[in-house]
């Protein structure tokens, strides 16, 4: 079948406020949607299914915090191409879908899954990375932190789910904002700091490849464990802070 046009296909699959939305991650918005547009057009020629695609997801996510477990410079950078990979078919999946209209409950699911499991994974190796294999505080740390990240993602979602069973519309970008002045100021602020971005499998190999730079000059894992602790800090500075965000705002009115 004849290629797509460019600009036909981007009406399509990226429609009016689509990467204003707060749900469009910024690499998407700065560089990932322009590749996928193109790699989407491809794969419309093709017999590959966007839960196919999502399934391919997962794995590139998943792998790029095993990547983490490879010592040295190479396994950072190794991570980063598996969790770019998995940044742009998260990308693609939905592409294509909406241009096919192929939506399912399963793609949902899994979309959401491979989420999940890729922070986790990485928040995993990185401790494996900080502590060489061995059972330490660090990588202790990194199961934590893992098991924060989750508990970030799973109270998000659960506001829908809870939504659905009450027979309730979607939520809305607005009634995030607390109903309190004072917590929605509050909320700006480490909005703006963006310290809650570093519990994001995509800003944290990257903070992980420049921690491997400096271990490099070093000579020892100082950075990475450092991050590590840090990171593990911020998760579950986040977790309590989120919920209450959650319960203060209007998404579950």
């Amino acid at each position: 079948m004849p290629k797509v046009q460019l600009d036909e296909l981007r009406h399509v699959i990226h429609p009016p406020g689509k990467l204003e939305s707060r749900a469009e991650h910024w690499a998407g918005r700065l560089y990932m949607r322009a590749l996928s547009l193109r790699v989407t057009r491809h794969l419309l020629g093709t017999r590959i299914s966007p839960n196919q695609i999502t399934v391919v997801m997962v794995f590139a996510g998943v792998l790029s915090g095993v990547a983490l477990a490879l010592p040295g410079l190479g396994g950072a950078v190794l991570s980063i191409v598996f969790m770019q990979l998995y940044l742009l078919l998260d990308c693609v999946d939905g592409e294509v879908a909406r241009w096919r209209r192929q939506f399912s409950p399963l793609g949902v699911y899994l979309d959401r899954l491979g989420a999940y499991l890729a922070d986790a994974a990485v928040m995993v190796g990185m401790g494996i990375r900080a502590s060489q294999l061995g059972l330490d505080p660090y990588l202790v740390a990194g199961l934590a932190a893992a098991i924060g990240v989750l508990l970030l993602k799973s109270s998000s979602d659960l506001v829908h789910v809870a939504r659905s069973d009450s027979g309730m519309e979607k939520a809305t970008d607005q009634s995030v904002v607390p109903r309190s002045s004072g917590l929605a100021r509050i909320r700006r602020l480490t909005s703006a700091v963006g310290l809650h971005r570093l519990v994001n499998g995509i800003e944290c190999t990257l903070l992980l490849l420049v921690t491997a730079i400096v271990d490099l000059a070093l000579g020892d894992l100082t950075a990475t464990k450092i991050a590590t602790v840090a990171v593990t800090a911020i998760v579950w500075l986040l977790v309590p802070a989120h919920i209450v965000s959650i319960v203060a705002s209007s998404r579950l009115k």
